[in-house]
């Protein structure tokens, strides 16, 4: 408790920590009030309903920052940035230079990777809108454009996701904690007094032993998200004792601290927005005259609506994005070299390429565990809507675990930024 009273004066007294802290909240209060700034022309009220009942659309506004939800400026949020970032993840394992780049070219490449992701969120910023805008468009949920209109819009939503990209570079350079993570985090709080309040007024006392359990599943899911997300499996490494004259140096024993959930929450991240497109294609082959393009929508749109199938496809996609996000954010062969060039080895295994495969393989094995946990909390929702017919929590799953980890990552980096301070 002293140390925490102490942490917490540091950063009142602290000018520096004081000017970061108040900069990410100036940050987040002005992405909140450009979320409530909406597109011109468009009737929110008939939006709300329209996403109201559809999932799918729902989980991304949420994931977006929540701005889908009153069709504001910034209401792709940051979704055609981490559409760039996979994009040129994929390419990274594709293309040798580009890998280089990621990894070996020190902070100017990471600048020039960073400028390339740039440059790609900008077209997909425009598909991205003009899609969203033609898919409402057919189901109604905003009326018809004109050719004008259409254009107008599409360049203020493309002006609203880069300039939210702009912001959430500024609190990576002037603030704490990671600027994307953070306003898809105030996304999320900011819907929380609404579904609360909507909670209590239409509350009874009959419904108290399903709050209840609803309480009591989210305490376990919190404590399981905090567990997984700390847990580590340390590999034992020794260094190599080295004689100079009389003296000797090394021979020392560590470990290197693999966790469970090398990715994140960035698979349940990218499996949603991977779902949206089937969406997409169904409703406009929906609208198609071609009788084969409208089977194939109606096939689509009823895979979409079915529950159980629809949840064993999420599932196994956050499975495999899981491993994708962990093989191209983690290089098993940079350590084993790394270990080699500083006379380090594990016990019992060969340097280089015995010490690489012996990484990977407890890597692939851990990565099972956090991949399955992951799978399991984004379609526990959808389970439980399943069963109890309750629509109210149906992406409660996803909420709570990106707001759990990103509020983890945040402490994490207020502690670093202390210890700094303290030093």
């Amino acid at each position: 408790m002293n140390t925490f009273f102490k942490k917490l004066s540091l950063l009142i007294t602290d000018r520096s920590l004081r000017s970061r802290i108040l900069f990410v909240l100036f940050v987040l209060v002005a992405f909140r009030l450009l979320s409530t700034i909406p597109v011109p022309g468009v009737d929110t009220s008939r939006l709300n309903e329209f996403l109201a009942n559809n999932q799918l659309l729902s989980l991304f506004s949420t994931l977006s920052g929540g701005g889908l939800s009153s069709f504001s400026i910034v209401m792709l949020g940051v979704s055609p940035y981490i559409t760039a970032s996979i994009i040129l993840q994929v390419l990274g394992m594709m293309i040798p230079s580009m890998k280089e780049l990621m990894q070996e070219s020190g902070e100017a490449g990471r600048r020039t990777y960073n400028q390339y992701i740039r440059m790609l969120t900008v077209p997909l910023a425009v598909l991205q809108g003009f899609a969203f805008l033609k898919y409402l468009q057919t189901q109604g949920a905003i009326g018809a454009l004109s050719i004008t209109a259409m254009i107008t819009n599409i360049v203020i939503i493309t002006a609203g996701s880069m300039l939210l990209l702009w912001l959430g570079e500024l609190v990576n350079e002037y603030g704490i904690g990671n600027g994307t993570s953070l306003i898809i985090l105030a996304g999320i709080l900011a819907t929380l007094p609404t579904s609360v309040s909507q909670f209590f007024f239409t509350f009874t006392i009959d419904m108290l032993p399903t709050l209840l359990i609803y309480l009591a599943i989210g305490l376990v899911v919190i404590a399981g998200v905090v567990y997984i997300y700390e847990a580590e499996r340390p590999v034992h490494v020794t260094y190599a004792r080295q004689v100079r004259g009389v003296r000797q140096f090394g021979g020392s024993d560590s470990y290197i601290p693999l966790r469970l959930t090398q990715a994140g929450v960035m698979p349940i991240i990218f499996a949603s927005s991977f779902l949206l497109f089937p969406q997409f294609i169904a409703s406009f082959f929906q609208s198609s005259t071609t009788p084969l393009f409208f089977s194939i929508g109606q096939a689509m749109t009823t895979f979409l609506q079915t529950t159980w199938l629809y949840a064993i496809v999420y599932f196994v996609l956050v499975v495999f994005f899981t491993y994708f996000y962990t093989a191209v954010t983690f290089d098993p062969k940079q350590i084993a070299t790394n270990l080699q060039k500083n006379g380090a080895f594990i016990p019992g295994t060969r340097p280089g390429d015995a010490t690489d495969s012996y990484i990977g393989g407890v890597v692939t094995r851990i990565t099972l565990v956090g991949s399955v946990f992951l799978g399991i909390i984004a379609v526990l929702p959808l389970i439980i809507k399943s069963t109890t017919g309750i629509t109210a929590f149906a992406v409660g799953g996803t909420s709570l675990l990106i707001t759990v980890s990103v509020i983890i990552d945040l402490i994490r980096r207020v502690d670093a930024q202390v210890s700094m301070s303290e030093y």
